[in-house]
């Protein structure tokens, strides 16, 4: 199953008749106040009820103001939506107000006039947003009138320059595809989504011209993975690592490196998770479904960049043969790791994918994404990825991504007082040191698996991989975050 975003449709505002379009039409006022042309034209045919709404002493046009008219007179038209982006419109009111917009929304016709925004950049950025926040995971709803779909499938947008917004926005919507398969692998339940689903659906995205190579347990046998493999071994489902390549740059040039824990369900293993809230772990695959999500993206917007995704797909257990506390595996690199707790296994899983990754590509960076701690939630809540670095460059550019892209993150510290926590009495290094600081000693103990000089980012993303009430871009459940933060990162640094 695949969730496609609403088909877009962009053509000149001065040629359309607004009072004519039916469904719900979506115009907007300046920071001052004022209306728009189209939101002009419409007033008229409305009798004037716009401009009398705007007069009123406790209007107030900011970002993320969407007021409905329902069954306006004078227009065809079910609604009208009077929407503004704010006094200083940018990519962050735009978000804003864009999944404003979206959440008004119905199924049927849509109208979105914006002409007289004078940013392109921002009116496709506007777009985007809208598209992202309709999205609607539905493949185990059954049919009902008081449950069908209500978001619109198709979206016109009216423009001063539609040619121009249209190249801007084409890009855009390659993002929109990413994200919205990356959200629908991490709304996936696990007894859908197993190692071998999850694998055939990165094979498929060979059709859009990535080169996938899938490893099964025979070969990562063979290579050593050895600590990847001892999560998996109390499941069914075999443990495997997915390699997806992207080859847009010069034939010579080191690929960048996108690695993700891809544990398509989580128990903790003998470790055993508490039972309330364990539904949950079908996303601790969610960082091999971010970097799923990128390589589409990239793969559909013929990126100029050479890209390598390698995920860990396991399943954690508590078989008669999974892995015990206590247990002590040998990684692909030759370290030692006492398991001190079956429910750190995502650092084991991404120990070798790592290592895997340096040996085999040679990457000029890397980046992984894991839903790793929980530690990460209690220091940053639902409202940010924690991050950390080995180089301030890489680091700087990264930062940027985020913040053009309203992927929120912060940077924690790595230092030798964690990594301290972490030294093992019997082997190299033990899967973890306590809670003090858990989300930093998982960072420090992936730190151990980074050749030296290699740049590197690790992203713990166990707070924001899904949402329990929506965001401005989301709906409840999972969100996606993180495909437009690297796909910008990748525009900005490794695209010619």
């Amino acid at each position: 199953m695949t969730t496609t975003p609403p088909a877009i449709r962009f053509a000149p505002e001065a040629d359309a008749d607004l009072a004519a379009a039916e469904g719900t039409v979506v115009v907007f006022v300046d920071g001052e106040g004022a209306l728009a042309p189209g939101a002009v034209r419409l007033d008229k045919a409305m009798g004037g009820a716009l401009a009398r709404a705007i007069e009123d002493e406790d209007f107030k046009a900011k970002a993320g103001m969407a007021v409905t008219f329902a069954y306006p007179g004078g227009v065809a038209a079910r609604a009208v939506i009077l929407a503004s982006l704010g006094g200083e419109p940018g990519g962050q009111s735009a978000r804003k107000t864009g999944g404003a917009i979206a959440k008004a929304l119905s199924k049927g016709a849509v109208t979105i006039a914006t002409g007289g925004i004078a940013d392109d950049a921002v009116v496709a950025d506007l777009v985007l947003a809208v598209a992202l926040r309709l999205y609607d995971f539905r493949e185990y709803k059954t049919a009902s009138d008081d449950d069908a779909p209500k978001a619109p499938r198709e979206i016109t947008v009216l423009a001063d320059r539609p040619e121009t917004l249209a190249r801007l926005s084409a890009p855009h919507a390659a993002l929109a595809e990413g994200i919205y398969f990356t959200r629908d692998l991490v709304n996936e339940p696990a007894n859908r989504l197993t190692t071998d689903e999850f694998a055939a659906r990165l094979a498929a995205m060979q059709g859009l011209g990535l080169e996938v190579e899938i490893l099964g347990e025979d070969e990562l046998e063979k290579i050593g993975a050895r600590a990847l493999l001892a999560v998996g071994q109390g499941s069914a489902s075999e443990s495997k690592i997915v390699v997806m390549k992207w080859q847009g740059g010069a034939a010579d040039e080191a690929p960048l490196a996108l690695v993700g824990k891809g544990v398509v369900f989580d128990t903790g293993g003998i470790s055993l998770k508490p039972a309330a809230g364990m539904e949950e772990m079908t996303m601790d695959m969610g960082g091999a479904g971010v970097v799923a999500g990128v390589m589409r993206t990239l793969a559909l917007r013929k990126a100029k960049a050479n890209v390598v995704g390698v995920v860990g797909l396991v399943e954690n257990m508590p078989d008669g043969l999974a892995q015990r506390p206590g247990d002590i595996v040998k990684s692909m690199k030759g370290d030692t790791i006492e398991v001190i707790n079956t429910d750190a296994e995502g650092r084991l899983v991404l120990a070798d994918a790592l290592w895997y990754t340096q040996e085999t590509f040679q990457p000029k960076g890397v980046i992984d994404l894991a839903t790793l701690t929980g530690a990460i939630i209690i220091a940053l809540g639902h409202h940010r990825a924690g991050w950390y670095s080995n180089d301030d460059g890489f680091a700087s550019a990264f930062a940027a991504a985020c913040e053009a892209t309203g992927d929120d993150a912060w940077r924690m510290p790595l230092g030798k007082p964690y990594a301290e926590q972490i030294k093992s009495r019997k082997a190299d290094v033990k899967n973890t040191g306590g809670r003090p600081a858990g989300s930093v000693t998982a960072a420090e103990f992936l730190a151990r698996f980074i050749k030296d000089g290699m740049p590197w980012i690790h992203i713990d993303i166990a707070g924001v991989a899904e949402t329990s009430s929506g965001t401005h871009l989301a709906p409840k459940g999972a969100t996606g975050w993180g495909v437009a933060a690297l796909d910008a990162l990748i525009r900005a640094e490794h695209e010619g």
